[in-house]
Order: C-alpha cells, then structure tokens, then sequence
C-alpha cells in the first residue's frame, strides 16, 4: 500500500497540471467542490481514449492525474500489461489486476481506470468510494477501429475467435453498474470535445441545486419559497399554488452526433440515455433508473420495438403506441412513472394516487402501479374516477377488471373535466389534505399528465420515432418531421414539443381534435372559451376534453416562462371560464404548433379509406389525427401520426366506419370478428386476455357532487389497507 501511494503521489508530481491560476475559470469551481477531496474515475471500454481524455481534464483542473495501467499495474507487476496478460491468461489476470486495484488510494486526482476494472466488482467497490464514476460511452464501432489502428489484436476476456465487439457488448452491462454519470461521446467526438463533456457532466453532478423545478405560474422576481428536486415534483404531482411542475432550467440540448449515436440503439437503450439527461444522478441513480427503464419496457410490450414506426400513405408514418399492456398511449409512461414514484417516496406516509381518466390513463395506472411489489405496493393506493357514460365498454371492462385491494375504480354521471376539475380542488383544499394526513397518514398526489413523471417518459417516443426514420432511410439526421398527435389534455403534445427543445428536428407539432375543438379553436383566435360550450360525446372519447390542463405548460413554455401571465390566464379560465392571450403570444404559439379538428364522419371515413388502400385498420383517435394531417401538413417532409390506441379498444366505431354488420354484443367476440376483419395491426392478446378472464364487473358510481368524490376518497383510505392502525 506504501509503494502504491508512494508511487502514485510521485505520479501525481509528475503528472500534476499548471497551477489552477492557468486553469480556465469556468472549471475552478469544479477542483474546489469536489467532496472530501474526491476523485474523478474515467471508465469505458479499452479505446475509448481514457488516459488522453483524464491528462486533458487534469490540465484543466490543475489536478494529478492517475493512468492505473501506467501507474498503477506496470509499476505492481513490473512488467507491461500486455506482457503479463500473455503470461497468466485472462481469467488470473482480471483477479491479479483486481487485487492490484483493491491496494490502490488516492485522493483530488483523476484516474483513467482500465477496461477491465469493472469485470471485478470487490476492487470496483473499492474505488467507487473514492470518486466519483464517468463512463466515457463511445461507439463500439469507434472502439473496434481504434483498437485496429493501435495493433491491439486481444483485450482481456477475449478468447480464441471471439470477436471484439462481443467482448464490448458483454462489457458494457458491467460499465452500466458502476458508473455515477454517462458521457455520450458522439461518433468522431476528439479528445478535446470529449474532456469538455467530462467536464460538464462532473459540473453538472455537483450542481443539484441546478436542476429544480417551478410552478408554471411562479412569478421569477420572486424566489420560490424553497428548492424543489425531481423526488418533490413526482410525489406531489401539482404545485402549491395550482399551477404544473416544469424545469426551471428547461431541457438539456443533445447535438447531432450524440443524436446519431441513438439510432442504432433499442428503445429502453435510448430511453436510458435520454431519461439521464433529465433527471439528475442524485434524485435517481443511473444503476436505479436503468433498472426501472429495463423493468418498463420489456416482455410486456407486445412488440420488441416498444413503439415501432410504420409507413402509413405517401409520406405519412404512423407510430404504433399501442404495444403495451393496455393497448394505449398511456403505458409508455405509465409503465416507467409508478417505479419513479415509489423510488421518490419519502418514508413514514402513505399515498393515496388520484387519477381522472377519459378512458385510457385508468386502466394504465393500475396496471403500471399494479406491478409495484412488497412495502412500495403497501404503501401505495390508486384510485380512479371515470365517466360512466364517456368510455367505451373495453376501456370500462379494462378498469374495472383490476380488483387489488389497493385500487378502485368509480364511475361518475358526468365528464371527464369534472373528473379533474375535482381533483385539483381537493389537493388545494388544505382542510382535506391536512385530515388525511393527520387522521390516516395519506398523502394525496396523482398519476395524471399533470404530474411530471408522466409527461417525462413520453418524450422519449417522439424521439424514437424520429430515429426509426433516420434508421431506415427516410431521412437524415437535421432534416424535418411533423408530427400529429390526437390532443385531449395535451400532454402528448406538450412532449414533443420538450423532445424539439432536446434538439429532435421537429417541425411543427400539429393539434388534432375531435369536434370538441377548443384547441383548435384556441389556435384560430387566441381566445379559449369555455363559456356554453358542452363536452359533446364523440368516438374518440380519449380526447372529449375541453379543458386541457397541459395548454398552461405550453402557454409557459411559448411565454418564456412568464408564470405571472400564466397565472393571470389560468385564474381567468377558473373564473370567468375564459382567457384571450396578446396578440404576439399568439404569434409564437402559431410557430410552434398547428391545430385542425375533425368531424365525426370524416373520422370514420378515414378509417374506411385507409384500410381500402393499405389493408391497415386506425382506431377513431389515430384516425382525428389522420384527417387533420391531411388538411394542416404540406407533404414537404415525413409526418408521423401518433396511434394513441389500438384499434380494437374500439371495435363498435371500427366496425361501423368499415361498415360491418351483426355486431356482436360481447367485447371478446367483437374483437375476434375485428381480428377476421383486419389483420392489420395484429390482434392485441394481453388485451384479448385480460377481456376473456375479467367479463364486466360491477363498480362503484357516484353523482357529479365534489363531495360525492371527497367521500369516495376517504372511503378508500379507510377500508383498505392504507388506513393507520
């Protein structure tokens, strides 16, 4: 151990950079917060330019630099590596160059580790609580053509004809354990580029304070009242004083190599990449979210693509959003946003998840919040509210087919906005909240888009479908898309427009309606009227919304984040059920997304013609957005239409627009004839399965009276197991 330190500070003489005076200012910061004197530990795979990347970060930082194979392995074994490699084969090796790193300290340093030091996970501990761990994540193809230029022809773990892109992919799970922070290295990133990105992650890493979260109506001359961090705003759900969690500091922009290096990747590998640039290391650990992501996105999807994109007519994809365990949009976030949830939740309470759901979200909260196990699903409850008479009989069998003694579903004799509009008045009823909590210990929050942990993961699809396209040839990375989405309570929109701000070349996120038009009408005038206006029950009854509660993220977002307009706009609309917005606001809002609605018969239609044409069956939202897209997007570039739903979840409304007859009354038959009908998309069996074992169940129903709900509330509390003994 003498030797090793001895040899290392003689290294670190050597080695040591220029005073921190020649060091650029905008880094000092990062030689004086490291904690306790850490170190900066550089992992990645043999290539991936560690040590010429570790000299050019210590220059900057005026810190020692540590090479373990140089300084570290050379000097213990007094012999090459390569050499003692060739000597004992590769299995003593790794447990020789593990005991070897398991002697080594060092402190304020940045050490360049070698590629095999995480294959030995007791000297990976070892180091680990010295530093912190940056995975230089370069391209497997770079790694291999570097290896070639440097004459490596074997690398630790590598046997007779295995090629060395097997090795790296068996590496790179082992890179994915240890690792406290990713660089993305963009394919022909240099040396330089590369330390710039090491330097910015390490930044960003001390920075937490950085990375909160504001109320869309949070006045910015005022300070918020305290730091709020990604764990606050998923358990919460809604801010304090009514308005919706957005970053303060907006999204993370990736550029154009990075974005390249995504295309190749699968769905929970992009995912993983983009989620860690949005939350930071501190409220979710790479290993935790990695494994939630990988939990999420796995055999209970349908498709191994998750959410494959398919081409349509001419120039329009459609993506396929539908793959999950309930046939809808919903489970691409709602698969990931229960893990989150459970990981944010302070010890001592229980939560009680309201949703309000026009049919889909329902039936994915319970089954996402249904896969929660041991103490997170004790402490858990989730309760639904839906409108008897808004939903299709699928979606109602779905919800009500969940019997968990900690969830519940109740129908309400009237509409979804009622449904929310409730909700948002019991979490500002400070009376209500504070009994609950006292008298229960349950904390209420919720699993609706306006939770943040909602709207997050649905970014990543939009990015994906992006990349299929460049994938397959459509286009090249930096040319345009459109995309158009079905919008209710746009926040499906809301995430496309957060994917163009990360640097997905989005053109125009385009608004399709039913003939609730708000939003459209919104977009024409400026003006957002509730007044007279009735929700009108359509065929498409995920998006019979009038009061779109994501518009106030827009709106924020289109603003600049001016929460005092925000704020005076949305006070308006609970008022006087109305709000016009300044004339150049509605200028940028124009620049930024396009809105149309559709009637009825053109949404049939369009399922009808389609089908004639491609053999391809649209449920009723996927079919709004259809019809929009044909009279908003000019064909100059790709349009990808969102397909919300699969066709099956409306099988009555299918089979009318393509004019089938003798509709059979139970759910499973109709799906089976629709499976004769249209083969296109296939038949979705979890769904089929859950239909087949559940039938329709009996639920409970209350009158449209807010305290009618508060009661179902805390009926909930007190009869399951939430209750405190």
């Amino acid at each position: 151990m003498g030797l090793l330190n001895a040899s290392r500070r003689a290294v670190g003489a050597a080695r040591c950079c220029p005073s921190p005076l020649s060091t650029p200012k905008s880094w000092l910061s990062i030689k004086t917060a490291l904690p306790g004197d850490k170190n900066i530990l550089l992992m990645g795979p043999p290539g991936a330019g560690k040590t010429t990347v570790g000299r050019i970060v210590a220059h900057k930082l005026g810190l020692p630099v540590v090479d373990v194979d140089d300084d570290v392995l050379e000097t213990t074994w007094k012999m090459p590596v390569a050499a003692k490699l060739a000597s004992v084969g590769g299995k003593r090796f790794l447990e020789e160059e593990g005991q070897a790193l398991r002697n080594f300290s060092a402190s304020g340093c940045v050490v360049s580790l070698t590629g095999s030091n995480p294959l030995h996970a007791e000297a990976m501990r070892h180091v680990k609580e010295s530093g912190l761990v940056v995975y230089l994540d370069v391209d497997g193809e770079d790694i291999v053509r570097r290896l070639a230029a440097m004459e490596v022809n074997r690398i630790v773990g590598q046997e007779e004809g295995v090629p060395v892109r097997d090795i790296l992919l068996h590496r790179k799970r082992f890179y994915e354990k240890w690792l406290d922070v990713r660089v993305l290295c963009g394919t022909g990133d240099t040396a330089e580029e590369v330390a710039e990105k090491v330097l910015k992650a390490v930044e960003r890493y001390q920075n937490h304070d950085e990375e909160t979260y504001v109320s869309t109506r949070c006045d910015g001359a005022a300070p918020p009242h305290r730091k709020t961090y990604f764990g606050d705003v998923v358990v919460e759900g809604l801010a304090a004083d009514g308005g919706l969690y957005v970053p303060k500091n907006g999204f993370p922009k990736m550029d154009a190599r990075e974005w390249l290096r995504l295309v190749a990747m699968s769905y929970p590998e992009r995912a993983l990449v983009l989620l860690e640039k949005c939350i930071h290391p501190l409220d979710v650990s790479a290993l935790d979210l990695r494994t939630m992501v990988f939990n999420a996105y796995g055999s209970n999807f349908s498709s191994e693509a998750v959410a494959p994109v398919r081409h349509l007519v001419r120039n329009q994809y459609v993506q396929e959003l539908f793959h999950g365990p309930t046939a809808s949009f919903k489970d691409l976030a709602l698969q990931l946003m229960p893990q989150l949830f459970a990981h944010c939740l302070p010890p001592m309470c229980n939560y009680l998840v309201l949703v309000a759901t026009s049919g889909d979200t329902g039936s994915a909260v319970l089954s996402g919040f249904g896969r929660l196990s041991g103490a997170d699903r004790h402490r858990t409850g989730v309760l639904v509210f839906f409108p008897e008479e808004g939903v299709s009989e699928i979606q109602r069998i779905q919800m009500t087919s969940y019997t968990e003694d900690n969830a519940r579903t109740v129908g309400v004799l009237s509409d979804f906005d009622f449904c929310q509009r409730s909700i948002k008045r019991m979490f500002g009823e400070s009376g209500l909240t504070g009994h609950l909590a006292v008298e229960y210990g349950t904390v209420l929050s919720t699993a609706n888009s306006i939770n943040w942990a909602r709207l997050l993961p649905q970014v990543v699809y939009h990015s994906s479908a992006y990349l299929d396209l460049c994938r397959d040839g459509v286009i090249e990375f930096g040319e345009p898309i459109d995309v158009c989405i079905p919008t209710g309570n746009f926040g499906n929109a809301m995430s496309a427009l957060y994917a163009k701000q990360m640097g997905v070349p989005i053109r125009k996120v385009i608004c399709a309606s039913n003939h609730n038009r708000v939003v459209a009408d919104f977009f024409a005038t400026g003006e957002y009227d509730l007044r007279g206006r009735p929700l009108k029950p359509s065929r498409s009854p995920a998006i019979d919304i009038l009061k779109s509660s994501n518009l106030e993220r827009f709106i924020h977002h289109v603003s600049g984040g001016d929460g005092r307009l925000v704020g005076d706009l949305f006070a308006r609309l609970d008022g006087q059920r109305r709000f016009r917005v300044p004339e150049p606001l509605l200028g940028r809002i124009r620049q930024e997304a396009l809105a149309g609605w559709c009637s009825e018969d053109d949404c049939l239609a369009a399922i009808r013609g389609v089908r004639a044409q491609t053999g391809y069956v649209m449920d009723t939202h996927t079919a709004v957005a259809k019809v929009v897209a044909d009279g908003l997007q000019d064909g100059s570039c790709p349009a990808v239409l969102c397909a919300t739903a699969h066709c099956g979840k409306f099988a009555p409304a299918v089979f009318k627009a393509l004019q089938i007859q003798n509709i059979p009354e139970d759910p499973v038959e109709q799906l089976e004839k629709l499976e004769l009908a249209a083969p296109r998309p296939e038949m979705h069996t979890e769904m089929m399965k859950r239909l087949k074992g559940s039938g329709r169940r009996r639920h409970a129903v209350c009158q449209a009276d807010y305290g009618a709900l508060v009661e179902e509330v805390e009926s909930m509390i007190h009869d399951s197991f939430l209750k405190v003994m």
